[in-house]
């Protein structure tokens, strides 16, 4: 008898309905902030719990309690509109001053086409005779069971993997240019969006081989395939919390209105050597560090020091990365790790603690300073003053 709370059903219901909570907390801060990361981060929980949501009312005796019930009219391949959502979430974040134009909804057309056909052939199939006491109808079993749901099943996998590329290269070309320009490679935010990716990965690649074991070699039942909607609804659960609770807000609102070539990156096709940079150029950018010590300020840019030597951009980072043969994020950071040494040879660590010390040279989080200094010295912070101590 529906509802059956069983060893089955019982956990994926209690994680669908725990991910549809973040749901209306993500569309309620949409409408309070008009964040459109937290618009397009709810509809991806959306479609995996709908999903779920359907899957766990089977495990608690649905199609059996109805038998004559339509909801396989309304159980649509998720991949086709998730794949562009997860796209368009992470363009969001990584996007300064994003805004939602109307090409975007190219992404959508193929799973909006789908929704159409779906709506269609239960229209027809409703106004046939019998459809009442029937599950599917004449078009459900001999269209869409026969032809269309074998189509899409070679359509999705493609689809979804397509997507997941460009949002990789998307994500890595952004973390590439935050090293270029910002001395603060907010870490945290990245690794999020990282891990977010990750996931989606993991669950499309499961999803792909129980595919191909279930078509080609053994014939996979309701209960052997609860593992992966399991592991969907706990994902789905992960990133509700991280989502809502990480401030993704940072990322989007840093700017990188100029050209890769302005900030030092190199495109794919350029082989053009660096251009020379002057002595005097190199003379300025020393000065703003050692004798200014810009580096103390935790929000250093590249652009707040190109316009403290009365240099553009460009010029800037042509002086860094020849001149001195790093990127603006280890240039900086090399001077705030010196500082910190220096500090620790004057034994400012009786006075304050090791992360006082690191704010003090410019540093903003304890993170950040613990990987960074890691990364220049090999030795972790409090290995370091160890040593110092002999």
């Amino acid at each position: 008898m529906f509802p059956d709370f069983n060893r089955w059903s019982l956990p994926l219901l209690i994680l669908a309905l725990q991910g549809l909570v973040f749901v209306c907390l993500l569309f309620g801060r949409y409408f309070k902030k008009r964040l459109l990361s937290d618009l397009f981060l709810g509809f991806i929980l959306l479609l995996t719990s709908y999903s779920q949501t359907c899957y766990t009312l089977g495990f608690m005796g649905w199609y059996d309690a109805f038998r004559t019930t339509k909801i396989n009219y309304f159980l649509i391949n998720i991949g086709i509109a998730l794949a562009p959502l997860i796209y368009l979430y992470v363009k969001s974040v990584t996007t300064s001053n994003f805004k939602f134009k109307k090409s975007y909804w190219w992404h959508f057309a193929l799973a909006i086409v789908f929704v159409v056909y779906r709506f269609s052939i239960y229209t027809y199939d409703a106004l046939q005779p019998g459809f009442n006491d029937t599950q599917n109808g004449v078009l459900k079993i001999s269209l869409d069971e026969e032809y269309i749901l074998g189509i899409m099943s070679y359509i999705e996998p493609p689809f979804m993997l397509l997507y997941l590329a460009f949002t990789f290269q998307l994500f890595y070309s952004y973390r590439k240019k935050i090293i270029q320009y910002f001395s603060n490679t907010y870490k945290l935010e990245l690794n999020w969006i990282l891990t977010f990716l990750v996931l989606f990965s993991v669950l499309f690649l499961y999803g792909a081989v129980q595919d191909i074991i279930g078509s080609r070699f053994v014939e996979l039942g309701y209960q052997e395939r609860w593992w992966l909607n399991l592991l969907v609804a706990m994902v789905t659960l992960f990133v509700g919390i991280k989502g809502y609770f990480t401030d993704t807000t940072k990322l989007n609102k840093l700017d990188f209105s100029f050209s890769p070539k302005t900030i030092g990156i190199p495109e794919e096709t350029d082989n053009i050597e660096h251009k020379s940079v002057s002595e005097e150029d190199i003379a300025t950018v020393n000065h703003l560090m050692v004798d200014q010590k810009a580096y103390l300020n935790p929000e250093l840019n590249l652009s707040d020091l190109a316009k403290m030597g009365n240099m553009t951009r460009g010029q800037l980072s042509e002086t860094i990365n020849s001149g001195f043969n790093k990127n603006f994020n280890d240039f900086v950071n090399g001077y705030r790790v010196e500082a910190f040494k220096n500090m620790l040879k004057e034994n400012k660590q009786q006075q304050l603690s090791l992360l006082g010390i690191a704010q003090e040279c410019g540093f903003n989080s304890k993170a950040t300073f613990n990987r960074v200094f890691k990364k220049l010295t090999s030795f972790s912070p409090t290995e370091y003053l160890k040593t110092q101590l002999k």
